[in-house]
């Protein structure tokens, strides 16, 4: 069993958590999830009445071929977001997804709880400190090069064994800088084509090896509806399905537009697991 202090409260994994998505940006591939300022406060009420352990705040999309946003803009997003959310929802945990070392850090003074970082470190290393002197948990994500590039290096020679090694040079910067709690994403839909997503997840229960959580992030990509030959916003049953496989493989959170759905998912695996 593995767990992690979020905001001096230890957050165990014995039952899978669920993270819901709050994109504060104009052009999310998934429509329904492009967040106005003024409707963040019922989104964020509605996703935590129904389960979610964690708000993931997004001020950059990050879907291939991403319009390039500048550090200004995503602070003037992001943070007052977050502040709106602590000062609503005090024991709120929230997670900032960037990869950017300003934003983690002003997000952090806001009362962010984690970071999220698609990159782990490889577009902004300063991040690295940011988490170390902050002392939170840190999602590191695999991905090559940038949102606008990963797309074109999809080559591996053993697609599953690359990542892990990946993920072992991750845990080794994160041991050296005393960052204490490391949370992996395989990163489905990063640098990776529609079989190789399908092949990383059918590998899933491999993540366990390296003794950190696993977050899973599948919620409506392109794995899913350019398979089933639909759109982003008829994609939840797909979503449900993947999520319920990536629960009885090691999954610890998912990462999700739709908490109701998937904190059923969540119910149902622990019910035939006994639990």
């Amino acid at each position: 069993m593995t767990s992690i202090n979020c905001k001096g409260n230890l957050i165990t994994f014995d039952t899978p958590k669920v993270m819901g998505i709050l994109n504060i940006t104009p052009d999310s591939f998934y429509a329904h999830s492009r967040t106005t300022p003024t409707e963040v406060l019922r989104r964020a009420e509605q996703m935590l009445q129904e389960g979610a352990t964690f708000i993931d705040i997004g001020g950059y999309s990050s879907r291939p071929n991403a319009q390039e946003v500048s550090q200004a803009e995503e602070l003037q997003r992001v943070v007052p977001i977050v502040e709106a959310l602590v000062r609503h929802f005090p024991d709120i945990y929230i997670s900032v997804d960037t990869f950017r070392s300003q934003v983690a850090r002003e997000s952090l003074e806001a009362g962010a709880a984690m970071i999220n970082d698609i990159s782990a470190g490889a577009i902004d290393p300063a991040i690295w400190e940011v988490v170390a002197c902050y002392q939170v948990p840190y999602i590191a994500m695999h991905m090559r090069g940038t949102p606008q590039t990963m797309q074109l290096d999809t080559h591996y020679n053993h697609l599953t064994q690359d990542i892990l090694y990946y993920f072992s040079q991750v845990k080794d910067k994160a041991r050296q800088l005393k960052i204490n709690d490391l949370i992996v994403d395989p990163g489905f839909g990063f640098s990776k084509t529609l079989g190789q997503n399908y092949e990383l997840m059918q590998q899933l229960d491999r993540f366990e090896a390296l003794e950190c959580p696993v977050l899973v992030g599948i919620s409506r990509k392109s794995m899913l509806y350019k398979l089933l030959e639909t759109t982003p916003e008829e994609a939840l049953n797909g979503t449900t399905v993947l999520n319920t496989f990536a629960l009885l493989h090691g999954a610890d959170i998912l990462r999700v537009h739709d908490v109701k759905q998937a904190i059923e998912c969540v119910k149902i695996v622990e019910a035939l697991k006994g639990k």
